[in-house]
């Protein structure tokens, strides 16, 4: 019988890794917020993978919270996501997808693009996503992660950010606000810049946020999540001394 997987948390995403590692013949364990998670890894010392899948607000105390015998089998995955969240933790060389499709209540998942990933649990992330029908792709090394882990993060950032100002989707933002998008994609890769503590190839990051733009040109620029992201750059932003002022005119004007 193969090792069980757990999933902590089951929302929308979980859940659908969670039906990929099942069709794998892995047993599956959920962990909800209401349960215990050290019991839980007492009573599953040595499970195969470890996915970490809560929401956005949780995602760094989860990290805190990872058992340590888990600590080497952990999988992450989660918007805005940098190796600056995990590093200073107990996470042993975590395994890190940058997923590129939405899955919503009652839909479908819905592709944007083949979603990158990297570490030692690459490969099963990528058989169990193939199992529900979700392209994968597994990346070579560190700076491959890093900038996909970037690009996600550009194109989440730009669009909502954005789309705080202008509406509307991802074409239109593209193609009728081409000036917007662009000053507030320097401002989002300055603070990249500053959270990775590295200059980012910005030519090459702007053509990978293009190619994301084109894998759903419908998708709605501002999620509602948007004002939280730009009030966290804006954090970042003030943290690291930085200008961003189109970020900053947005926020007068919207928040």
């Amino acid at each position: 019988m193969k090792k069980t997987v757990v999933v902590v948390g089951l929302g929308e995403l979980g859940s659908v890794f969670a039906r990929g590692f099942l069709r794998l013949g892995h047993p599956v364990q959920g962990v909800t917020r209401n349960q215990n998670i050290d019991e839980m890894a007492n009573e599953i010392p040595d499970p195969e993978a470890v996915l970490i899948a809560v929401g956005e607000a949780d995602i760094h105390q989860a990290i805190q919270n990872c058992p340590a015998n888990w600590a080497d089998k952990v999988i992450l995955l989660q918007n805005e996501l940098l190796p600056r969240d995990w590093a200073e933790s107990a996470l042993q060389n975590p395994t890190v997808i940058s997923v590129w499709f939405e899955k919503k209540k009652g839909m479908d998942s819905k592709v944007v693009l083949p979603s990158p990933v990297f570490a030692p649990h690459s490969k099963l992330v990528f058989n169990a996503l193939s199992q529900v029908d979700l392209p994968c792709v597994q990346l070579d090394n560190e700076d491959e992660l890093l900038y996909e882990l970037v690009r996600k993060n550009l194109y989440i950032l730009t669009t909502n950010i954005a789309g705080l100002e202008v509406g509307g989707n991802v074409d239109q933002l593209k193609h009728q606000h081409a000036d917007v998008m662009n000053a507030v994609a320097q401002d989002v890769l300055d603070i990249q810049d500053a959270l990775t503590d590295s200059q980012q190839d910005r030519e090459k990051l702007m053509a990978g946020l293009d190619e994301a733009i084109h894998g759903d040109l419908e998708h709605k620029c501002m999620g509602r999540s948007a004002p939280a992201r730009l009030t966290r750059a804006l954090t970042f932003a003030d943290q690291f001394g930085l200008a961003v002022p189109t970020l900053r005119k947005i926020a007068a004007d919207h928040l």
